[in-house]
């Protein structure tokens, strides 16, 4: 039987939410009703690490969040990224579809409910450690660090091997 960090070795395709999993889940809001939030430096040189390592994996973020702040930070990462989505699973469907990509290589990074369908679906569904606890009842793969505290660098050095 092929091991759990074996079968994250073979993905072909990262996809994340981007609330929780980039961040920590805060949000800031200054008196102008304008928000930020905090990304973690070492995830974004994990990406950029596995982007130079492996370019043959496609990685994508998919959030609910509207706010420009996400496709900020993805478009300064370089990664695909799909905004204001309601039904994710529809999307991620799609994305494995366009990319031609057998599900069973597909690692999905979540923390919230409304990512439990991509999770369940996805080849790898991985939680980061600070998740709902319905999430980290269905994950195939727990970090042991929390959303926007370095979940990501970890996930992506597994990756790496």
């Amino acid at each position: 039987m092929i091991s759990i960090n074996e079968k994250i070795r073979q993905v072909k395709l990262i996809a994340m939410d981007f609330d929780g999993v980039f961040t920590d889940n805060r949000v800031f809001i200054d008196e102008n009703g304008k928000e930020t939030v905090v990304c973690d430096r070492s995830d974004s040189l994990g990406i950029k690490i596995l982007k130079e390592k492996r370019p043959d994996i496609k990685i994508v973020v998919i959030s609910k969040e509207t706010n420009n702040v996400v496709k900020a930070r993805c478009d300064k990462l370089k990664i695909d990224c799909k905004t204001g989505v309601d039904d994710k699973l529809f999307i991620l469907k799609k994305i494995i579809a366009s990319e031609s990509v057998n599900p069973e290589h597909v690692a999905y990074l979540g923390n919230d409910i409304n990512d439990l369908e991509c999770i369940q679906f996805a080849g790898i569904g991985v939680a980061v450690s600070d998740s709902d606890p319905r999430v980290l009842a269905v994950a195939d793969f727990i970090t042991s660090k929390p959303g926007g505290r370095g979940a990501i660098r970890e996930f992506m050095d597994i990756v790496l091997g």
